[in-house]
């Protein structure tokens, strides 16, 4: 979560408010040194009166990646059973979460947000974010043999089994195509699509994350081609058992 001071109380329960089913919930917020509004101090506001709430400063946080990957890391040493990932702001809605967790419920190891199936959409945004994810998803499935609607979103569930072997298997990219790593990654697991309505994708796009974007997308085809892509992955043989109605997340 960045500069979201003016959101951040609503978003903050919003998200929760989904929460009350689960036995124990655990609400990872990672704030890093982008955040210069006073969001984290309204945070902690927050956490003292709901102990669902875990603020998480990452000072050491070099980019956006980090940051993601500072939350994962949070809710798998708390033993989380699924974790979700939503961005902050309502860019993702948090009204989308019961489709994730009635997915999640019927046994998937993976729930990834689409923009692009029967359902989804995207508003409050630019032809040129459209575009540019519309065709990163299309030139992932065509280079790798994916075949999601949405290969460049962020809004995602997973079991705790699931990410740690994405994790294990290890993110290269340092901005957003690594969201499209991950997905890549649990091409052989259990997953399903969910639609979702994404807002306020900013237009700016810089080069360079582009350019990183198809260095990492044709390093990842290399593999595909030499027959090394899935050699590293892991299988969840087990992961479509004890799922209980009530889990942590």
């Amino acid at each position: 979560m960045s500069n979201e001071r003016d959101v951040v109380r609503s978003f903050v329960n919003s998200v929760l408010s989904y929460c009350n089913e689960f036995q124990s919930v655990h609400f990872f917020i990672v704030v890093d040194r982008a955040s210069t509004d006073g969001t984290i101090d309204i945070l902690h506001q927050l956490s003292q009166t709901d102990h669902r709430i875990c603020v998480v400063w990452d000072e050491s946080s070099r980019c956006v990646v980090d940051a993601y990957f500072r939350g994962y890391r949070e809710a798998i040493t708390a033993k989380c059973d699924w974790i979700l990932e939503i961005d902050a702001g309502f860019s993702h809605n948090p009204e989308d979460i019961p489709k994730f967790l009635a997915k999640m419920q019927q046994g998937y190891d993976c729930v990834f947000g689409s923009r692009f199936c029967p359902g989804g959409k995207i508003s409050d945004s630019s032809l040129k974010r459209y575009l540019i994810s519309w065709g990163g998803t299309f030139a992932t499935n065509f280079l790798l043999g994916t075949k999601l609607s949405d290969m460049t979103s962020g809004f995602e569930m997973f079991t705790q089994k699931s990410l740690q072997a994405v994790l294990d298997n290890g993110i290269h990219s340092k901005n957003h195509f690594f969201q499209t790593e991950i997905r890549v990654f649990c091409h052989h697991f259990q997953i399903v699509e969910v639609p979702i309505h994404y807002r306020f994708a900013s237009s700016r796009v810089k080069n360079s994350i582009i350019v990183e974007a198809c260095k990492n997308l044709w390093r990842l085809t290399r593999k595909r081609l030499q027959g090394k892509l899935w050699q590293s992955q892991l299988t969840l043989e087990d992961s479509h058992h004890d799922f209980q109605e009530t889990s942590r997340y």
